[in-house]
């Protein structure tokens, strides 16, 4: 028995550092992605001001270089925290009985399906994780999905797969994450216009998951139009998903963008960042502006606005960013647009008309609705676009 425990013991140690081991690998791939960064902006200093002479040149990269050496110490105190977080999560294993272990065991035979252990894991935030190794002992194509449903009815729990779960279970033996399913789901909707006078939007935007159960929205818009804008804020846009998935902090993964916005010297451009984030358990939700548009969070006919007085990143050392926080309930739905959609509007009014539009609308398809708005600017400016405009919305229901 002794030595049954031990080995039970010793399966389930190797089962935790595939925890440390997907997230340290994100933490590469982030770090890399900073790397590449940083590479093109020396890239673009070997290849820019030709004409200017070689003395000032040289000056002011040296006193650039000189401005990010504390940026730099900071940048890797951030990473410093991260990898301390890291160590120090802690989960712990709820016993599963032997009785209750064999009705999994047989009920995944009877799908063909081979199950070597499985561990109940409470996480740092008391939600429950299951966490199983198993093979396919014939080829029937048994999705992971299909899995996931038969252990929400045999433990009793509702399970969605980790997104880098394997979607077929294999011949080989793998291990499987589940987690318990977020109270609240949501549908997106996106409507986009092109500035007249260019073929490319300078606006960009990202739907993605830092964690299970946290959905983040990010819109930019690069100042100016066409492709430079639509570089800069494409570099916005992907440099800030990808430091929220590797771990970094909110105001740290903004102050690297703004630095490497700002390092592009006289190329460079001004780009907005409008950041929502929200916690599908709890209806939780943060705002970050940064020289953003107002956003609108609609409930019912009532509509709650949001707005900033700050400048865009790449104007200042240090971005000035707004936070505000707000809870959701069942049936909300939240508007983010681009400047080019206030700007359509009449003068020194367009926030005002927008929320009187949202609140009035009765569509329930975000879609729809992003659509309508987009039609309704394009009309109140009489069928011209002068700047890119960009409508995001998000509804959210609580799951039944």
């Amino acid at each position: 028995m002794r030595k049954q425990v031990l080995s039970e013991r010793e399966e389930f140690n190797s089962i935790l550092p595939e925890y440390g081991r997907r997230k340290l690998l994100t933490y590469a791939d982030s770090i890399r992605e900073l790397a590449e960064s940083f590479r093109e902006t020396e890239n673009n200093r070997e290849n820019t001001d030709i004409a200017l002479e070689s003395d000032r040149r040289d000056y002011i990269w040296q006193k650039r270089l000189n401005e990010n050496k504390d940026l730099m110490i900071a940048h890797l105190q951030e990473m410093a925290q991260i990898m301390t977080q890291l160590a120090e999560e802690s989960r712990r294993c709820v016993p599963m009985g032997e009785r209750r272990f064999k009705q999994v065991s047989h009920a995944l035979r009877e799908v063909e399906i081979q199950l070597k252990n499985l561990y109940l894991i409470e996480n740092e935030t008391g939600r429950m994780e299951v966490t199983l190794t198993m093979r396919n002992i014939k080829k029937n194509n048994l999705s992971s999905e299909e899995i996931g449903d038969l252990l929400s009815v045999l433990l009793n729990m509702r399970l969605v797969g980790a997104q880098d779960n394997a979607f077929f279970v294999g011949a080989d033996w793998e291990t499987f994450y589940y987690v318990e399913e977020a109270k609240y789901h949501v549908l997106t909707g996106v409507a986009k216009a092109t500035k007249e006078t260019e073929k490319i939007s300078g606006d960009n935007y990202a739907f993605f998951e830092t964690n299970m159960g946290n959905l983040t929205v990010v819109l930019s818009d690069g100042m100016g139009s066409g492709e430079k804008a639509n570089n800069d804020s494409t570099m916005v846009v992907e440099l800030m998903q990808k430091f929220l998935e590797a771990g970094f902090q909110m105001e740290m993964a903004i102050q690297m963008i703004n630095s490497a916005l700002l390092a592009g010297g006289e190329n460079s451009n001004m780009s907005t960042l409008d950041l929502c984030s929200m916690d599908l358990y709890s209806g939780e939700c943060h705002f970050v502006k940064v020289g953003s548009a107002s956003s609108y969070i609609k409930r019912q006919h009532l509509v709650d606005r949001i707005s900033s007085g700050n400048l865009p990143m790449g104007v200042f050392k240090k971005p000035d960013m707004e936070a505000v926080g707000r809870t959701l309930m069942d049936g909300d739905y939240i508007v983010m647009v681009s400047d080019g959609i206030l700007d359509a509007l009449s003068q020194g009014i367009g926030e005002d008309m927008l929320s009187e539009l949202i609140g009035n609308t009765n569509l329930e398809n975000p879609g729809e609705m992003a659509n309508a708005i987009l039609n309704f600017c394009i009309h109140q400016s009489r069928g011209r676009i002068r700047d890119d405009m960009t409508v995001l919305v998000i509804g959210i229901w609580k799951r039944q």
